[in-house]
């Protein structure tokens, strides 16, 4: 999806604008991320900008050079693209490129302004952020309020503006996919609704005059309360287990060399070591790395051998003077790092969360006896002298595994965390239709089933899989129940059931002629997907082979983070309450 990403964003503007050497390129915030996730500086130059500026920024006015402007379609945006040229140009021309749809009242006051300046106006359709070859996210954390919090007054705007980045990512795609959502979700409904309309409407206005037809590929729509409990839980697979304990920022993580000074690294798809390790148990990650290390040496000799750059007798000599092989050095000083940094967590905190929080998120222990008294797996956490935030979700598995408790008891398990005043952490979970209270109408509300995985090999600490694997595979093998996942478009036949692949069928592995040959599963989750559920995309994938399954949100999820955005659900902006300040 990046190198795709990439040409679509550089080259489709360079090869509209025509623009020769010496050009300056004005991102926004959104465009700027965007660019940065595929693209570096080197490809950039070697398509003639040599400039790149912010859009909000003070600039000043370079009126020989031309002018390529990636934007978001906002008021905001159309606002400084006027400036730069009112009442003075600041620029030669502008070729101006949005992400996606410019709404017409937009359009008409750009170019009753600006129309004798502006070379090329143009929609290209990409407005979703690939942050991984099969993760991406609409990087609006703005959302969850929007969709959740009883205060909302966009929900409907909110909503619209995701459905016009799931069309621009199925658009890059080259996909027009069915449609289904998940039963009893309004927000997922709705949003389904609109995407479908917004492809129909896409496709119809697409530039290829023959009408596309549905493409081999499947959009499920699922909505965040379907899984509460697996973006709450201390998950120990790399990715997960840095984000939700380690402070990166922006992908970026600081690490200490041994005479003390600190470093960056970028955890990100450059990383070949960090790529392969990151869906890995902690507990094979530090044997892995020297491995991997090699592995990833010697796939780089073949190539240099094979391009008959270097000899062998010179090799060691010529490799240690090479940018590649510091970099391969200093990779594996970082993961080492990063590998320690993360087991003195474990060893000094989470060990003793684990078992609890698995036992109370699977409902039986590691012998796979059921839990039958919930309080007395949870009361260990509550006595032990953990910080407010682990109590806290230890907490919220109990009562996700009871479906709701009494008010009574709720009351004091939120006074034996102490947390009286921020007691919005666990009951603005209602706000997404996940039940904290225990009512007589319970019934209603059932947990979906689960697949039994007991004959897999696992941790004893790693036995939840998260939801959205049941659902990849029930996809996959045409087995979601159309009760609970109603169609709102038609589906290719691969993927309406009709023609559905058994379960024995399935590890046969790909053939040509196979069904799933070429198709896609596009999994999106309102509300914000967490790095265990993004891992589910890549396993399944591995698994079936002949079915690429991408997964997508508005946003990425911490435990922290969510914790955050939950209280806030019912909190005015002024009185939002930051759990890092609770002891």
């Amino acid at each position: 999806m990046h190198q795709t990403f990439s040409q679509r964003s550089v080259g489709t503007m360079m090869s509209e604008a025509e623009i020769a050497a010496h050009t300056i390129l004005i991102l926004d915030q959104f465009t700027t991320r965007l660019l940065s996730s595929c693209c570096k500086m080197s490809n950039l130059m070697s398509e003639g900008i040599t400039i790149v500026e912010d859009l909000h920024k003070n600039r000043e006015p370079v009126p020989e050079m031309k002018a390529i402007y990636f934007m978001r379609p906002t008021a905001e945006c159309i606002d400084k693209f006027i400036d730069d040229f009112k009442p003075k140009p600041k620029y030669k021309a502008a070729f101006v490129f949005f992400t996606d749809y410019c709404p017409d009242d937009l359009f008409d006051k750009m170019k009753k302004n600006c129309a004798k300046h502006i070379k090329v106006c143009k929609e290209i359709n990409i407005s979703f952020l690939p942050l991984e070859a099969q993760v991406f996210t609409c990087e609006n954390t703005e959302a969850f309020k929007s969709l959740y919090s009883p205060n909302s007054k966009d929900r409907d705007q909110t909503l619209e503006t995701i459905a016009n980045q799931i069309v621009t990512l199925c658009a890059t795609l080259d996909e027009y996919p069915g449609v289904r959502y998940k039963k009893d979700s309004a927000n997922g409904n709705k949003l389904a609704e609109l995407v479908d309309n917004k492809l129909a409407r896409h496709y119809e206005l697409d530039d290829n005059s023959k009408k596309k037809g549905k493409t081999p590929a499947l959009l499920l729509i699922v909505d965040r309360a379907l899984d509460p409990v697996s973006p709450v839980l201390h998950e120990l697979t790399y990715q997960a287990m840095a984000y939700d304990l380690i402070p990166i920022k922006d992908n970026t993580y600081e690490y200490k060399l041994k005479d003390g000074s600190k470093k960056e690294a970028l955890l990100n798809e450059e990383d070949e070591l960090w790529v392969k390790l990151r869906h890995m148990h902690i507990a094979e990650v530090t044997g892995q790395i020297p491995k991997l290390v090699k592995e990833i040496s010697a796939s780089r000799d073949e190539k240099k051998q094979a391009d008959g750059k270097i000899t062998i007798g010179g090799l060691s000599q010529v490799m240690k003077k090479m940018p590649g092989f510091r970099k391969q050095v200093t990779q594996k000083t970082v993961h080492i790092s990063l590998a320690e940094d993360l087991m003195n967590h474990y060893q000094k905190n989470v060990e003793k969360l684990c078992k609890a929080e698995q036992d109370l998120a699977v409902g039986a222990d590691a012998d796979g006896q059921k839990v039958k008294d919930p309080m007395r797996t949870l009361l260990p956490v509550l006595l032990h002298p953990h910080d407010t935030t682990d109590k806290i979700r230890a907490v919220l598995l109990y009562i996700f595994s009871l479906n709701g408790t009494t008010a009574e008891n709720l009351n004091k398990l939120i006074q034996h965390v102490k947390i009286e005043e921020e007691s919005g952490y666990i009951l603005n979970w209602k706000h997404l239709g996940v039940p904290i209270l225990s009512t007589p109408s319970m019934f209603s509300f059932r947990k979906p089933s689960r697949r039994d995985r007991s004959d897999q090999e696992t941790y004893n600490v790693s036995r939840w899989t998260p939801v959205i694997k049941d659902i990849m595979e029930d996809a996959v093998e045409n087995k979601l129940d159309v009760k609970d996942w109603p169609y709102q478009s038609e589906c290719p036949s691969a993927w309406n059931g009709s023609r559905a692949v058994s379960a024995r069928q399935k590890h046969k592995g790909s053939s040509p002629d196979d069904l799933r040959s070429g198709s896609r599963l596009i999994v999106f989750v309102l509300g914000g997907v967490s790095y265990s559920e993004m891992r589910c995309a890549y396993e399944v994938t591995h698994a079936n082979k002949s079915c690429e399954v991408i997964i997508g949100s508005t946003h990425i999820l911490t435990p922290r983070g969510l914790l955050e955005d939950i209280y806030n659900l019912g909190k005015q902006p002024m009185e939002s309450f930051n759990i890092e300040d609770k002891p």
